[in-house]
């Protein structure tokens, strides 16, 4: 490998690195933020919590590498120009294509990584991810009483409290309403103080009340009407609750498998084939059901199979009298609104498996799309780097967001038209389509030296322009 070589990976690896780490935490942000609601005041360990914040990051991963990429090549050749280090290189003979060619290398070979990650790893990730992700919003937030307020996540109680001390188990002022006996006995309990605290096991919560009382009143039966009011005093009572459903339970692995962001080529591949012959099987019992329909129930019952015995419904018609007319009229619209209600729940339900169905396409693809997506963008970004020459963050940054958020939102047009049967699964690759042609015009502009997209030249061609008009002013005015 050349000095060069090192020089151009070397100024490359660094940004890439660091774009990558940055979009994968942005991502992750945003993913935080929508499920914070889900994540805070449950008592998650922080091993759950790094667990499912590592599955979801990998989740990420074949986003984030065509973004840094594409960030990464716009700003390593901005920096060659805008330090006249490009310029430098092709006086040495070195043209902008060879300058490109250890990047090439660098973006095929995260093309490659890219793929191996959506088609190994993704899968395995999104599982986990999906199920941890199912625990922790099944899970019930943590005991949290605090006073003056009414607590009631626990089955059966409800709660206030009107203080607590600051060592978070002392509570003051106690009120528990009992409504594990149903609505017909009012069950209350009133202490002055009590300690609150757990079993080691964390399944039960235990109460131990002072100085207080049991109040309960019957409201069913002969005590219906008379409805006496019972009170016990007590020194000192301890309460048991059951809080077993508050921790933290492992659901199977075996929940989400089988979904589609869960299978790799191979097993979307086989999907889809089934579902495709469900679907034609779907067909065929539709269109035997819209046949047997649409035949005279006569016909149909005395003739099947023979063509030759339809029957003529004029003739029909005409030896009839007008009663048995209508009866056949009022038959025949009741055979029809029932074909019509068929024909509505079978499309119904075969736009519901056709759209199933796109979606397995649509993941198949997006594995291919997303990896072609790193050597696309850096046939975009590497020229348009060396074209523009300007470095540093600014300008490769707001470069870089425009043309991902183009090829983004382009992508995600592309998704619903292939999810709603509008174009065929190759309407996954229509943002890759639009993009060839701007890369390719952008390669032969950088490697042509081109001036079209230097603002230099248009800035100095406005200025021609502006001093000619000017100095002709004049004469066209004589």
């Amino acid at each position: 490998m050349k000095k060069i070589d090192k020089l151009i990976l070397k100024s490359f690896l660094g940004p890439l690195m660091l774009t990558f780490t940055i979009a994968v935490f942005v991502l992750l942000m945003q993913f935080v933020w929508k499920y914070i609601d889900d994540l805070v005041g449950k008592g998650l360990d922080i091993g759950v919590i790094a667990e499912l914040l590592l599955y979801a990051s990998a989740t990420f991963v074949p986003m984030a590498l065509p973004i840094a990429v594409l960030f990464a090549s716009i700003m390593t050749m901005g920096n060659f120009g805008e330090k006249y280090e490009l310029v430098a290189m092709k006086a040495g003979g070195i043209s902008v294509r060879r300058v490109m060619l250890p990047m090439t290398l660098v973006a095929l070979l995260m093309t490659g990584i890219a793929f191996y990650f959506a088609n190994n790893v993704l899968p395995v990730a999104m599982h986990k991810y999906r199920v941890t992700l199912y625990d922790i919003q099944r899970k019930k937030p943590a005991v949290s009483i605090r006073p003056s307020e009414y607590y009631n996540e626990i089955d059966g109680y409800v709660i206030r409290v009107n203080g607590k001390d600051p060592d978070g188990r002392t509570l003051r002022d106690i009120i528990i309403y009992d409504h594990t006996q149903g609505i017909d006995q009012t069950n209350i309990i009133v202490a002055d103080r009590g300690l609150m605290q757990t079993t080691p096991d964390d399944h039960y919560l235990l109460f131990t009340l002072y100085n207080g009382y049991n109040y309960s009143e019957p409201t069913d039966g002969q005590n219906a009407e008379t409805r006496p009011l019972t009170s016990i005093g007590f020194d000192k009572q301890i309460l048991t609750f059951d809080i077993s459903a508050f921790g933290f339970k492992k659901t199977d692995d075996d929940l989400f498998s089988g979904h589609y962001q869960m299978l790799n080529v191979a097993q979307l591949d086989s999907t889809v084939g089934s579902l495709n012959e469900n679907l034609e099987t779907r067909y065929a019992e539709f269109n035997d059901l819209l046949t047997h329909k649409m035949r005279s129930w006569e016909y149909y019952t005395n003739h099947p199979g023979d063509s030759s015995a339809y029957i003529d419904i004029h003739q029909i018609m005409a030896d009839t009298n007008q009663l048995q007319r209508q009866k056949i009229i009022s038959q025949s619209r009741i055979n029809a609104l029932n074909a019509y209600n068929d024909i509505k729940l079978y499309q119904s339900i075969i736009d519901s498996d056709r759209e199933y169905i796109n979606r397995h396409y649509i993941e198949l693809m997006r594995k291919f799309t997303l990896s072609v997506a790193c050597l696309l963008l850096f046939l975009i970004g590497a020229p348009f780097g060396s074209i523009v020459r300007r470095g540093g963050l600014g300008m490769p940054l707001v470069a870089s967001v425009i043309f991902f958020v183009l090829y983004y939102v382009i992508g995600m047009i592309s998704e619903k038209s292939v999810r709603e049967s509008a174009v065929g699964p190759i309407g996954m690759w229509i943002s890759t389509f639009v993009f060839i042609p701007i890369g390719a015009l952008l390669t032969w502009q950088a490697t042509t030296d081109s001036s079209f997209f230097d603002l230099a030249t248009w800035k100095k061609w406005l200025k021609i322009k502006t001093r000619h008009k000017q100095e002709t002013a004049p004469d066209t005015q004589s």
